[in-house]
């Protein structure tokens, strides 16, 4: 194996100590909470090319290196699992030509592990991955392919049709954190207390709700991100140098793209000038130095296969479907990407104490980043969109064939006129800051935090709140 991969590799040197030399792995050794994503559950164990998209600083490198230690723990030989990254190959021919010496130092009848990570970084990584299998040279491989460009799928999907393997599960989608992981990583609460939160038959008793909104209020400044979480853990804040690593991915990213910084700078203002509000392409050029809609949209492109942002388009109600040609909103993809984007555009010296409490105080903004957390949440298990008619509904997910409204009032006052839209649907919800179940206009209420908790709960039930 060439040298360079070798600090990744340590497990065929000594396979007992591979948790204390792998560099990601001894890093989280050092970390208050460590995370085990249920995705180490289902990472494959027949060849097949397989992919994980996400974006940057998720921890999809730490997922794989503890899918490493698994195997190694379960029997699989060291010499059966290899480790290569894309940061250090330029071209898709060095990539074959790499992937051939790692694959005939393999024993030759046995499955093996590659795991190539940040493939998207290699040009033209797909071609070679193509000649690869068509030579016949993955036939007994579990290739796991992991990229920050969610066009790793759809690259994926279009090139190597027939191709995949026998797994009905072949792309995985990383996202950071949901609530209910962190409530679950976190462990504030105890074993009778989480049974009585996720108890449907009865309502919460108050005081727990209340204790959970606090881990809400929490959750809204470092997000699913493991790096903010242990910081505020450790530290009781998040460092500036933390702020830095996100908002340093995005910058970084899209100049590799060969775009360009200042017009960054403006769209990704714009975004947060408007959040959780609608906007169209032709609105935000005319507000901007750039002169073309299609330039605007092509960087929200960028941004959406990055996985820092996503289109949260309306809803057309009779087909199920995003209707095209009306506004859209722009929602970054976790709470702490919008905190490490802020701190970017306004820069200060402690952008926890000086921008992220600050802004949490005021009600409005409170509201808006509560609102695009519960969208960005159900987007992992449902279609999403949003209602705009005589009325706007935050958010309408799609299942079982038709549309839920879910409207969020995190304001002590409702007006008449914030329901108007809501309160035409049978199976409306309302989700509340309040410690109670009610109703409103005939409307059922929750508290939101608690319906995060169990919405989570009841699409992982590989966990156990304990």
């Amino acid at each position: 194996m060439d040298t360079r991969f070798s600090p990744h590799n340590t497990h065929r040197e000594s396979p007992a100590a591979f948790d204390e030399r792998d560099p990601h792995l001894r890093q989280l050794r050092q970390q208050p909470l460590v995370f085990h994503s249920y995705l180490l559950e289902k990472l494959p164990a027949i060849p097949g090319i397989y992919t994980l998209g996400g974006g940057r600083q998720v921890g999809k490198t730490t997922l794989v290196k503890q899918w490493m230690a698994n195997l190694l723990r379960l029997g699989v030989a060291p010499e059966q699992i290899a480790y290569l990254t894309g940061e250090l190959i330029d071209d898709h021919h060095t990539m074959v030509r790499l992937i051939g010496e790692t694959l005939g130092e393999m024993p030759d009848k046995a499955i093996c592990f590659l795991i190539m990570d940040e493939v998207t970084y290699i040009r033209e990584w797909d071609k070679g991955i193509k000649y690869l299998a068509d030579a016949g040279m993955l036939e007994s491989i579990v290739l796991f392919l992991t990229g920050s460009d969610l066009g790793i799928i759809r690259e994926a999907r279009m090139r190597f049709p027939g191709r995949r393997g026998a797994s009905s599960i072949v792309d995985f989608h990383f996202y950071p954190l949901s609530f209910f992981e962190t409530v679950h990583l976190k462990k504030r609460f105890r074993q009778d207390e989480l049974e009585k939160l996720m108890d449907i038959r009865t309502e919460a008793p108050p005081p727990l709700i209340a204790k959970l909104h606090q881990e809400f209020e929490q959750y809204l400044i470092h997000g699913g991100f493991l790096t903010a979480i242990n910081d505020l853990e450790k530290y009781g804040l998040i460092r500036r140098a933390t702020f830095s690593v996100y908002s340093d991915w995005i910058r970084g990213d899209v100049l590799k793209r060969g775009k360009h910084e200042h017009y960054l700078r403006e769209i990704l203002e714009a975004i947060v000038k408007r959040y959780g509000t609608q906007i169209t392409w032709n609105a935000l050029s005319q507000d901007l130095s750039i002169d073309h809609p299609k330039t605007v949209s092509d960087y929200v492109d960028l941004l959406v296969a990055m996985d820092a942002v996503f289109i949260q388009y309306a809803l057309v109600e009779d087909k199920l479907v995003a209707a095209p040609k009306k506004a859209r909103k722009l929602i970054f993809t976790d709470p702490f990407i919008f905190h490490a984007v802020r701190a970017w555009l306004s820069p200060t010296d402690d952008p926890y104490s000086q921008q992220v409490t600050t802004l949490l105080t005021d009600s409005e903004w409170a509201s808006r980043l509560t609102e695009a957390s519960l969208v960005a949440h159900y987007r992992q298990y449902y279609p999403t969109f949003y209602i705009k008619a005589e009325g706007e509904v935050d958010l309408a997910y799609i299942s079982k064939n038709r549309f839920w409204p879910v409207e969020v009032k995190w304001t002590r006052q409702l007006r008449p006129k914030d329901l108007k839209q809501i309160s035409k649907y049978r199976n409306a919800l309302i989700l509340t800051k309040s410690s109670g179940f009610g109703r409103i206009k005939d409307i059922h209420t929750q508290p939101l935090p608690l319906f995060l908790l169990r919405v989570g709960a009841k699409e992982r039930p590989d966990i156990s709140m304990t």
